[in-house]
């Protein structure tokens, strides 16, 4: 063990070894899904930084393994950003640092019981703390929030109901603390235990406070997968051929992926009209997504457009989150160079400035979002409070078809219908394809990415209103309070220890006898 120490004396060795250990976390989401090792993946990171000499380099471990995991998570970029993926995990990795400064006040030494208490409470909030800044638009959204990793574990789909996906990271991070603290610090094991105890009761209270959404009606929705297909001509075509397979088939509504029409159809009347077509053939309307310059208004935009018999129904929406680099470049003036090194966005789309709840005959409300919006558990759970019964995520991973992403970005739907107690259709042009029930169980095959085809699903509806949608994000507020009263707590314990101050040095007094140079003398 000694040896070991030594050797991570140097810090680029002990960087290296935070950043593997940061990585770890990563094996629980798709595509390895090993979701069980959330729960302990944390743990060598953790100790590490509670090893850490000192302040500074607690800090750099904490940067250092949050580069680890934002480099892992996002890995599959590296063919489209190249270096510039490392510099975004590097900015990104930073906003573990002040985490790692918390895991170092928490467990560094021989910590009481007290302080590993506390800790059971702050790092948890902490992490979450990192969780919400990164989730903005502008630094990624919250793509890789640990929490997802549970997203088909059914006792944390429920939890996920009461608390969003919020409480599942929370608690995750709690019970790594606690097997950390039951690894390294043997005489504190009681609140380790505890906590582990409260969690697992936490999750059965969950079973009684919030119960299975109620369900009635089916509504049977049919998604088009058209596969991999160059130009925007020969999409379409396809896409046309498989809906005509649903004519007969008794569907309430037919979803193509994220730009699965690349014109506007204002301007592009026949088009319009021959999907007008299809509509009438199948008795469906269809959504279709169109990411086009538009005709009424300058720049380019995606909107998801619902199409009827008659043509146009009216009514469209218009992405409002975009993807950083994909679609539009932050700070375009200082960042533009990274269209040079990869394949980041040359002109940048513009947003919509709201979400719409469309209705599809017979009374069913949809709420259409785009792309990543789907990561985002606000814009679902105000969809549902605007009335939505479905919600409907269009998507296109075609340009990261061999990577972990298509599978990552499907099993968001999952947490995102069990949060609002509303199915979820995830629908893309390359695969994966999931529908999920309003309590996040999938309902149907998954379509891979090598699938070309139409499938139907018969999705049953769901009323009733879940705990997150009625008190939002509660866990990220209370985690805020938790650390807010943790710094003050601390600030008060810091005045108390305060050693008193120096007395003022008083000259020596000095005889007739002493010489200022020789004293004394």
């Amino acid at each position: 063990m000694k040896t070991f120490g030594h050797w991570l004396a140097s810090p680029w060795r002990r960087s290296t070894v935070a950043a593997l250990a940061g990585a770890l976390p990563v094996l629980a989401f798709p595509e390895p899904s090993l979701w069980w090792c959330a729960y302990v993946a944390l743990v060598p990171w953790i100790l590490l930084v509670r090893s850490a000499p000192t302040w500074k380099r607690a800090a750099y471990d904490g940067w250092s393994g949050g580069f680890g995991f934002m480099l892992a998570m996002h890995h599959w970029l590296l063919p489209n950003l190249h270096v510039f993926t490392f510099v975004i995990a590097a900015l990104l990795g930073a906003l573990w640092a002040p985490w790692g400064l918390l895991v170092r006040r928490c467990l560094a030494g021989t910590p009481s019981r007290v302080r590993i208490a506390g800790a059971l409470l702050v790092l948890p909030s902490g992490w979450l703390a990192v969780e919400l800044v990164r989730s903005w638009q502008g630094l990624g959204g919250p793509w890789g929030v640990l929490g997802s990793t549970q997203w088909q574990v059914e006792p944390a789909l429920r939890l996920a109901s009461v608390g969003g996906v919020w409480l599942l990271s929370f608690l995750v991070v709690a019970v790594n603390v606690a097997v950390a603290v039951l690894v390294a610090v043997r005489a504190s094991r009681v609140p380790a235990v505890a906590c582990l105890v409260a969690t697992a009761a936490v999750t059965s209270a969950a079973w009684v406070w919030s119960p299975p959404p109620d369900t009635d009606d089916r509504v049977r929705i049919a998604v088009v997968q058209p596969g991999v297909v160059t130009g925007g001509n020969p999409r379409f075509e396809r896409e046309e051929q498989l809906t005509r397979r649903l004519v007969g088939q008794d569907v309430d509504l037919i979803v193509w992926g994220e730009s699965s029409v690349g014109f506007d159809l204002s301007r592009r009347p026949d088009l319009a009209e021959r999907i007008a077509a299809l509509s009438r053939e199948t008795g469906a309307e269809i959504l279709v997504n169109v990411d086009a310059r538009r005709s009424d208004k300058p720049g380019i935009y995606k909107s998801s457009i619902l199409v009827g018999p008659d043509g146009l129904t009216g009514d469209r929406y218009d992405k409002m989150r975009l993807v950083p680099f994909g679609e539009y470049i932050p700070a375009r003036s200082l960042l533009g160079w990274a269209t040079s090194v990869g394949e980041a966005a040359g002109e940048d789309r513009r947003k919509g400035s709201e979400q719409v709840v469309m209705n599809v005959g017979d009374g069913l409300r949809i709420g259409p979002m785009v792309c990543f919006e789907t990561a985002f558990p606000d814009m679902t759970r105000h969809l549902t409070e605007d009335g939505a019964d479905v919600l409907i995520g269009q998507s296109a991973t075609s340009t990261f078809q061999q990577s972990w992403a298509p599978e990552q970005h499907a099993s968001l739907a999952a947490l995102r219908a069990a949060e609002t107690g509303r199915p979820m259709v995830h629908a893309t042009l390359t695969g994966v394809t999931a529908v999920y029930s309003a309590s996040g169980q999938r309902i149907g095959p998954w379509l891979g990415t090598d699938a070309v085809t139409a499938q139907v699903y018969d999705v049953p509806l769901a009323h009733g209103t879940t705990p997150y949608v009625q008190y939002g994000d509660w866990t990220v507020k209370a985690s805020l309070l938790i650390l807010v009263a943790w710094a003050a707590a601390e600030g008060v314990r810091s005045l108390r220890v305060r050693p008193p101050a120096p007395a003022p040095s008083v000259p020596r007094a000095r005889t007739v006898r002493e010489s200022p140079a020789r004293p004394g003398r």
